[in-house]
């Protein structure tokens, strides 16, 4: 995903009265972008501490799945050019099969190993000026993607390429993954209030600093402001949006989006301008939501019903915007409403 895509509503009551809950926040860098992350407890929270531990782990996801380390996890796999199985962590494991299972379920239009086209359009580490690649580079391209391309054995922690050009890149997911990563450690010492933001993937739990649910407000997919398009109230969930009215680029009068199709091997055109989802795992609805700006509103509605998924489409309709959501999602709303 290449965006953030709501706001957090919820004021924090930092220092309050030992009536009232306390209330922390910290903040800091991973994954080439911010975290936030807010907790709130009956009892004193020591933030110098968590914060050095959720530091320390966001070193060890990056360690793995970033494509930016040379010596990460997944740059190490990526360059691997032999025909057999080769040994990686389990928890490199779990991801990916995650991954592969959504990969799956969309036909291939969420797929991780888009990682060549993402460097060939210029969007991933090896950086180049905004130029529109020539058929015959697209194809290319094309030639090492496929999820197909990897066999998985999940029992003994390792992945076989069946084309030697075959890499995987996680920008889709591993943010996602970090927050639930996070939001493990701080469960693991007994905090059930909190919320957790890695580049616009969230994962809010419990109650806030005001003793209610946490408001989260979507943003309107218009590049130039900050608008808010609706607020929700959530609790226990993970929310994801994606969009590309802020990351595109502009050749020769048309306009390029930062979504790119796995099957076609070109930016996304169509009028979804923005897709939130709801679900248990934040790295589940980072996922999703990439997907469904691959597929389009109608292709996307249709798939997001047939796995019960909690949606929110924005679709552009000449100068306005008009929502579309699964019940999935408007029952959540309700739920959390008052």
């Amino acid at each position: 995903m290449f965006l953030t895509g709501f706001f957090i509503l919820a004021v924090l009551l930092v220092g309050c009265e030992s009536t009232e809950p306390t209330a922390i926040a910290f903040s800091g860098q991973t994954m080439g972008t911010s975290y936030h992350i807010k907790v709130i407890d009956e009892e004193p929270v020591p933030a110098e501490a968590l914060q050095q531990e959720v530091d320390q782990l966001l070193v060890e996801v990056n360690e793995q799945f970033s494509t930016y380390i040379a010596s990460s996890e997944v740059s190490k796999f990526n360059t691997y050019k032999g025909d057999g199985w080769y040994s990686l962590t389990a928890g490199f494991i779990s991801l990916t099969e995650q991954a592969l299972q959504i990969s799956r379920l969309t036909a291939g239009a969420y797929d991780i190993t888009v990682g060549p086209l993402v460097n060939l359009w210029g969007f991933g580490p090896r950086f180049s000026e905004n130029d529109v690649p020539q058929d015959e580079d697209i194809q290319r391209a094309l030639s090492h993607i496929g999820y197909q391309n990897l066999s998985i054995d999940v029992a003994n922690n390792r992945l076989k390429k069946s084309t030697p050009g075959i890499s995987i890149d996680f920008s889709s997911i591993a943010k996602g993954h970090g927050v639930d990563r996070v939001a493990q450690l701080i469960e693991a010492k007994g905090y059930h209030n909190y919320m957790i933001e890695i580049g616009g993937e969230m994962r809010v739990s419990g109650i806030n600093a005001e003793q209610t649910k946490w408001r989260i407000a979507v943003e309107k997919p218009d590049s130039t402001t900050r608008a808010i398009q609706r607020v929700i109230k959530l609790s226990n969930t993970a929310i994801a949006t994606s969009g590309d009215y802020r990351n595109f680029f502009v050749k020769d009068g048309q306009r390029f989006s930062h979504t790119l199709d796995p099957v076609s091997g070109r930016p996304v055109q169509h009028t979804l301008a923005s897709v939130t989802v709801l679900a248990p795992s934040s790295a589940v609805a980072d996922a999703w939501a990439t997907a469904f700006m691959v597929l389009g509103d109608k292709k996307g509605y249709d798939l997001a019903m047939e796995n019960k998924l909690a949606v929110l489409f924005l679709i552009k309709e000449g100068a306005s915007v008009k929502e579309v959501m699964t019940p999935y999602f408007q029952q959540i709303i309700e739920e959390h409403s008052s």
